[in-house]
């Protein structure tokens, strides 16, 4: 039986006694304080299991975030009981950006509150508050527990992000490379650029240097389509969105654009130094020159 359905059960009695229970202020300023942080879990899991990768883990986190709104209402009723009036909550923090900087937050937040509830588990006198904040406790080290499974999870693909042979990365890790493969990792790249991009937008809102050098973005891609389709290669799969991750803050989106940006001209000028068509040299250098643009303004966006 969870704490809320434990107190619809005994309500009446518990109600009965109360008056001839006297809690201290230490207890109730905690008692505050987990409604608080149940409220700011409340928001933040729901925007942490958006970002989720698989359905597995968007339904795991939102089942979690419903022990976190019955353990909200637990907390009110008994709140409301000692004092007399309703605790308003207050979101503790802002919630972080990225999926990974998420999972890595939920797991140290858990860990505290389990022992925020175990403490104020001790230092009541009720039976019934004991009782809520232990069942509490328990249900949040089970959380703890799933944030850091989706955690280790996803650690291999979080690696891959810098390690895989894909994009710049991969074309400045080879040690030879042939014009098929150098529009492969072009493509790859560009594809990452869009992949980023659309992470920091959907984040962060409609930033418009980033939503500009999208758009560029998107005719460099049109341009490298047109050396596929004249020598018959097939389009690469974007698998984009498994190398990249959101920024937890628009500081760090311009400090990926920038190391983003730097990649990708380091790449082309790689590129360059080999004996190349004439129609794939200038598509080349058109996007190394372009990409030299982007990088002054991600620059710019990072000084500010």
């Amino acid at each position: 039986m969870n704490p809320y359905d434990f107190y619809r059960q005994y309500k009446p009695f518990y109600l009965d006694r109360y008056s001839r229970v006297q809690e201290n202020d230490s207890l109730i300023k905690d008692i505050q304080k987990a409604i608080n942080g149940e409220y700011s879990a409340i928001a933040c899991y729901e925007t942490l299991a958006k970002l989720a990768p698989t359905v597995e883990e968007k339904d795991r986190i939102r089942e979690i975030r419903n022990d976190e709104m019955r353990h909200l209402k637990a907390f009110d009723d008994i709140y409301t009981n000692i004092t007399g009036v309703s605790h308003t909550p207050q979101l503790q923090e802002g919630c972080p950006a990225s999926y990974k900087r998420g999972l890595e937050s939920a797991i140290k937040d858990e860990q505290e509150t389990v022992d925020l509830y175990l403490e104020i588990a001790d230092g009541a006198k009720d039976t019934y508050i004991k009782e809520a904040f232990r069942r509490a406790a328990a249900d949040e080290q089970n959380h703890a527990v799933w944030f850091l499974y989706f955690f280790m999870k996803n650690q291999g693909s979080w690696r891959r992000e810098r390690q895989m042979n894909y994009g710049a990365i991969g074309a400045l890790d080879a040690t030879s490379l042939t014009v098929p493969q150098m529009l492969v990792y072009a493509m790859q790249d560009e594809y990452l650029a869009q992949a980023r991009y659309d992470r920091i937008i959907q984040n962060f809102g409609n930033v418009q240097t980033f939503i500009r050098i999208k758009e560029a973005e998107l005719r460099h891609i049109s341009a490298l389509q047109t050396l596929f389709q004249r020598y018959g290669m097939p389009l690469p799969e974007d698998n984009s969105q498994a190398y990249t991750s959101t920024p937890d803050s628009i500081k760090s989106a311009y400090a990926a654009g920038v190391q983003g940006e730097i990649d990708n001209i380091a790449m082309y000028n790689k590129f360059l130094t080999y004996n190349l068509r004439q129609d794939v040299r200038v598509v080349f250098t058109q996007l190394r020159n372009a990409s030299q643009n982007h990088l002054t303004a991600f620059e710019r966006g990072l000084a500010r």
